[in-house]
């Protein structure tokens, strides 16, 4: 597949088609918020278990009767089946960027599957549709890049030390040191790749994310309370007023 083509067909819907966040709601003289979060993480530093814990931090700090917070990490891919009416077997074409392109275009040409930036684009369609509900944290798939434009998201970047993450996938895989390490490897250049190639940002960019966090110095529960309490003190909503003001003087 051509990579530019990817570029062409993804990285336009992103930049003209998304719009803002509409103004929050009012009711019974209070505001009611739409909140949303992306997660970015480097593999092995708890992503999956600090989005766990930050949907039950920010539930427990909702008003009674608002939506229930939820969490897309691995199941995001079957959710875009289901928005797209695609069949389920197009779930294994759906990692993030782990087919090589010689691969792809023959599945193509073939008729396995439809183009990886028709999917990519669907992706964000789905990732973009379920950041406007609110209430909602989504990991990976270049969610900070696809939402950057709602001013009621906040972006966070998960980080920690190769020998700490290799220890976790360690853990978590039951797998010895070489085969996560080079679990870690792949992972890794996938969604650095994933996101270079639909989106031209670079996922170490620090400049994408509102918060970097390091989970070797950060336990996964401080790291959630942490991000839940910038969502609720509307951290996300004064970093993008002060972002215009300083555009508009420049």
């Amino acid at each position: 597949m051509n990579t530019q083509l990817g570029l062409e067909t993804c990285s336009p819907f992103i930049r003209s088609q998304f719009q803002p966040a509409a103004p929050a709601l009012a009711s019974s003289g209070a505001s009611l918020h739409r909140f949303a979060v992306t997660i970015s993480r480097q593999t092995g530093s708890g992503a999956h278990a600090v989005g766990e814990m930050l949907a039950q931090y920010l539930q427990s700090q909702s008003p009674k009767g608002s939506s229930p917070w939820r969490l897309f990490d691995r199941d995001l891919a079957e959710k875009v089946l289901e928005d797209h009416n695609l069949p389920l077997r197009y779930t294994r074409f759906m990692p993030e960027d782990r087919i090589s392109e010689v691969a792809d275009t023959m599945d193509e040409l073939l008729g396995v599957h439809p183009p990886s930036s028709s999917l990519a684009r669907q992706t964000a369609e789905t990732i973009l549709r379920l950041a406007q509900e609110g209430n909602v944290i989504l990991i990976g798939r270049g969610a900070n890049v696809v939402t950057s434009k709602l001013d009621h998201v906040l972006h966070v970047r998960l980080v920690g030390s190769l020998e700490k993450r290799v220890a976790q996938i360690q853990k978590v895989q039951a797998v010895g040191r070489e085969a996560a390490q080079e679990f870690i490897r792949k992972e890794d250049l996938g969604r650095r790749r994933y996101l270079k190639r639909y989106f031209s940002e670079e996922v170490d960019n620090p400049l994408l994310y509102h918060l970097v966090i390091n989970t070797d110095l950060v336990p996964y529960d401080k790291a959630a309370q942490m991000i839940g309490d910038a969502v609720l003190s509307g951290l996300h909503r004064k970093s993008r007023n002060h972002t215009d003001e300083l555009r508009t003087i420049s």
